[in-house]
């Protein structure tokens, strides 16, 4: 009977193992669900909406191919029309069956706004001729792809509003095999369960069969028929035997038997013969039994994948309370995601070092505008007559601390980044201000600065919320944007004289006196030099021609960027004077000359971030960050 329930068991076994390998092979279906988008008539480029991505649930995984160089970038929809605007362009979308359809969109052109103009986001472009724009390197695009000849960029989830780009180099048509794929649930859950089973039901079988052979051994089986009565026995007359074997008859029955060399008997060895004996059949029953373990280790080992069991008490995560945060109706989303911020912040540092080690302020001048680029291209021409001045510092880009990004659908856009290093803590934390005059051109750095070891930055908005740029004109800080630079320069020409002295902090103030006593020591320098009787100094400082930079704080307050002109002039006060250089290595190399008849103006540039409260604040205006570089040395003419 143990045979009949082995081979049950082996039956029970194969089905269950076959239907759970089944369930992982020939049952099993496909692994995604793709979609085809036929491009009829080519074009440079393809705008491909989210709506499209977003067909199916689960991720999206983008299939693009095309001979050359394949670049694909996602960013918001209407970012990415702004860029096409002066392109034609092929749109995919989805139908009202959830099919896809391909509509040609022609390129609008108009005339170039008027300076200080806000760019709609889906206005026209300039006339000028862009036709072959290529767009990788773009500060516009959330993240981009790019590969030769086949590109997949897989596990995209684009929320609402978000769409793909898709083009070669602007010049050719973009790649028309397209293809949208998504993952199907490929998961067996019961797969395990069988393949378990049935590795149990061999188990079971293999025991069963293993007890039935060892039942069937220690049986002793059908016995034979005994060989009938002993014929009766009869006295032996001992005379008539042999004497050498009557010996052997008459010998004591307890007398020892015969021992080999060894002294061992032959009943000696019996024991230890029997035991070699058995030693074999154990053998074999352990191969046996190893045999069937192997096999339902490899059967467990096909099974254990986690889509192969069902997942139970799988609870999904509670979510936890977050601080609730509204945004003002009507709310513009920000310029850059953190993200973005980081890539550009970390493409502009590697620009300028790569700039300030070659000098070259053609390549400095795609990163940098206004202030930044002016004092760039003095630091160029010092280093150019005087190797050993110093290379300007890097941007640090490895703490982000702060991403302030203006909240528009407009150009130009601003974003305000507070950057620290990690790798050298002498390198002091670097704020900036950026700034993107249309959809086709790249952020540019306009002001920057050291901040200050003391200074503390307001609370800001969330980088996701973004913030919105405080007119020049505002009357609803304490001092309207337009005015700081102006009123700083009082305060550093006549000190506590100044009506708005008291509306600086300390730090603030001691910036302004150590540009006083800066300008004492030239007028202590020609003292010195026994030229104060024939030598004259004059010295003035005003706000230079950028417009600030102010961005909204939570508590209604601003971030103000200014930047300051400072000009410091020596004139000879007779005609037989002159005045000389001496020791002033950078005069002499700005301006070709060791000495001037007529005088020098030396001009120095001043980039200050102040945090100016809201208008009912008691608060003082605080100095945030500042930086100093020398524009220019001429001789006067």
């Amino acid at each position: 009977m143990r045979f009949v329930w082995a081979v049950v068991a082996f039956v029970l076994a194969t089905v269950l193992i076959g239907a759970g390998i089944a369930q992982r092979t020939v049952f099993m279906g496909p692994s995604s669900q793709q979609m085809q988008v036929k491009i009829e008539e080519p074009a440079p480029f393809v705008l491909m909406d989210g709506d499209v991505l977003r067909a199916r649930p689960g991720a999206q995984t983008l299939l693009l191919r095309g001979e050359g160089e394949i670049f694909a970038a996602y960013g918001r929809t209407a970012d990415l029309k702004a860029w096409l605007a002066d392109s034609d362009y092929n749109q995919v979308s989805l139908d009202k069956a959830g099919r896809p359809t391909v509509k040609a969109v022609a390129a609008t052109v108009a005339d170039e706004p008027a300076e200080g103009e806000e760019q709609p986001v889906e206005g026209e472009a300039p006339a000028d001729d862009t036709a072959g724009r290529n767009p990788a390197g773009s500060d516009l695009w959330l993240d981009s792809f790019s590969e030769k000849d086949a590109l997949i960029a897989d596990n995209m989830q684009l929320p609402e509003g978000m769409s793909v780009l898709i083009a070669h180099d602007g010049t050719q048509d973009a790649p028309d095999n397209i293809v949208v794929s998504w993952p199907l649930d490929t998961s067996t859950p019961w797969a395990g369960p069988l393949m378990a089973a049935g590795a149990a039901a061999l188990l079971a079988g293999l025991v069963m069969y293993v007890l039935g052979i060892r039942h069937q051994r220690r049986g002793r089986g059908p016995r034979r028929k005994g060989p009938g009565p002993m014929p009766a026995t009869e006295p032996i007359e001992l005379a008539a035997i042999p004497p050498a074997e009557r010996e052997a008859i008459e010998a004591p029955v307890g007398e020892p038997k015969e021992s080999d060399a060894t002294g061992h008997s032959d009943d000696d060895k019996e024991p230890e013969a029997r035991t070699s004996m058995r030693a074999p059949r154990s053998t074999r029953l352990r191969r046996m039994l190893a045999l069937p373990a192997l096999g339902l280790t490899a059967v467990l080992a096909a099974g254990c994948s986690a889509d192969s069991w069902p997942q139970f008490g799988a609870a999904s995560p509670t979510p936890s309370p977050t601080p609730t945060v509204i945004a003002p109706e009507n709310q513009k989303p920000p310029a850059v995601t953190e993200a973005q911020a980081a890539r550009i912040l970390q493409e502009v540092s590697s620009t300028l070092v790569e700039a300030d080690t070659a000098l070259d302020l053609e390549l400095a001048k795609t990163r940098l505008d206004g202030a930044a680029l002016a004092a760039r291209g003095t630091e160029y021409a010092l280093r150019t007559a005087l190797p050993e001045t110093p290379v300007p510092a890097a941007i640090p880009t490895e703490d982000i601390e702060v991403v302030l990004p203006e909240a528009t659908d407009r150009w130009p856009r601003t974003v305000l980044l507070l950057s620290k290093s990690t790798a050298d803590e002498t390198v002091p934390p670097a704020i900036l201000t950026m700034t993107q005059q249309d959809p086709w051109s790249n952020y540019k750095v306009t002001n920057i600065a050291e901040m200050q070891a003391s200074s503390k930055v307001p609370d800001l908005a969330a980088p996701w919320l973004g913030t919105s740029i405080v007119p020049t004109d505002s009357a609803f800080l304490s001092m309207a944007p337009g005015e700081v630079a102006a009123a700083f320069a009082d305060v550093v020409d006549v000190g506590e004289q100044s009506a708005s002295y008291g509306m600086f902090d300390e730090l603030s103030l001691n910036l302004a006196t150590s540009i006083r006593d800066s300008r004492q020591a030239v007028v202590q320098n020609l003292i010195d030099n026994n030229a104060a009787a024939t030598a004259q100094t004059a010295f003035d400082i005003v706000p230079s021609d950028s417009a600030p930079v102010s961005m909204t704080t939570l508590d209604s307050g601003a971030i103000v960027a200014v930047s300051l002109i400072d000009k410091e002039t020596v004139t000879p006060t007779s005609g037989d004077a002159v005045i000389r250089f001496g020791d002033n290595a950078q005069a002499k190399a700005l301006t070709g000359a060791t000495e001037s008849a007529k005088g020098v103006e030396t001009t120095y540039e001043f980039q200050l971030f102040f945090a100016v409260p809201a208008q009912s604040s008691t608060e003082q205006i605080r100095l945030l960050a500042a930086r100093q570089d020398i524009l220019s040395v001429q001789v006067i003419k």
